[in-house]
């Protein structure tokens, strides 16, 4: 019996590894739950080409949008563990639906396999020019006397910057009027004609219009100045502790990867990552490289998962 057991452990080793020798035999998938054009179809493009040189074959980014990226994970879930499907998504995904979707179709921590945090970029807390307040210590005081008059656009409910918002006046003692639109684009549209007032919104996508003096630059979110926007102070700096957020996204495919398919495929993903050119080309956008390892991306996911589990039912958050 012993025998037979001996036996068929080396088969399934021998057969894994000779999976892993052919892998990849064809195209691999990356799976975007997003419309193309945001930060997640960003990074996901971006491996593409580095991706193709490390396993010669190609990467086909497929962006299946919808529920706040749970459409698209719950496809990932149900896709082969073979290694020719994979998915990059941010926060919300990860982080946020478990929390705030009653049904949700998959569950982050057990139906999939965490590879890697692929980058992370601070937010910023932007205002229109119009608007009184110039810095953080001035905006707080203006809250204060205007309870519940102020508006802070976001992406839409639930959403990373309507989190970051919430999350900030639970640690300022403030509030505001939460403004959701359907999507960054559009809120940010409503920032820059004057419409909205305030925002938290990812830096790499309203760097340039603070540059260009479209926009005002009331403090980062990191736990540190960000490099993009030296001259632009932290939260905590201005006195607010404890609103160190960052977007971030990461990649995971479905559950049950063979070893081997496992690491030559995350190697090739953080080998993109690091790869000099795209590392420099994203840092430019205000991006952080972390391309961390599996264990490390299941303790971080766990953390943010208990963090903004906590900001929602204080806030008492709900999907409209």
């Amino acid at each position: 019996m012993k025998k037979l057991i001996s036996a068929l452990a080396v088969g399934a080793a021998l057969l894994a590894n000779a999976h892993a020798a052919g892998y990849p035999e064809k195209p691999i998938t990356a799976v975007v739950p997003f419309p193309p054009g945001g930060s997640t179809d960003s990074i996901a493009r971006a491996l593409g080409p580095k991706m193709h040189q490390a396993l010669g074959q190609p990467l086909v980014v497929e962006n299946k949008p919808g529920a706040t990226g749970a459409i698209g994970a719950g496809y990932v879930k149900n896709a082969p563990p073979d290694g020719y499907t994979f998915m990059v998504a941010s926060i919300g995904v990860y982080s946020v639906n478990p929390v705030l979707q009653k049904k949700l179709a998959y569950d982050p921590s057990k139906d999939f396999d965490l590879l890697t945090v692929a980058v992370r970029a601070p937010n910023v807390l932007v205002a229109t020019p119009s608007f009184p307040a110039n810095n953080l210590p001035e905006l707080i005081a203006y809250l204060k006397k205007n309870p519940n008059k102020v508006t802070f656009a976001t992406s839409g409910a639930g959403s990373s910057d309507h989190l970051t918002a919430a999350l900030f006046w639970q640690q300022s003692g403030t509030s505001g009027i939460h403004v959701p639109y359907k999507g960054g684009a559009p809120a940010i549209n409503d920032l820059l004609g004057g419409h909205a007032d305030v925002s938290f919104q990812n830096i790499n996508v309203v760097a340039g219009h603070i540059q260009a003096g479209k926009l005002k630059a009331l403090a980062i979110t990191g736990d540190k100045r960000a490099a993009l926007l030296p001259q632009v102070p932290t939260l905590a700096e201005g006195g607010v502790k404890n609103v160190d957020v960052y977007s971030w996204q990461g990649v995971a495919a479905p559950k049950g990867l063979p070893p081997d398919v496992k690491a030559k495929l995350l190697g090739a993903i953080t080998g993109a990552l690091n790869d000099p050119e795209n590392k420099r080309r994203l840092t430019a956008q205000g991006f952080e490289i972390v391309a961390n390892t599996p264990e490390e991306f299941a303790r971080f996911q766990a953390q943010e998962l208990a963090r903004w589990k906590q900001v929602i039912e204080i806030g008492k958050i709900e999907l409209d």
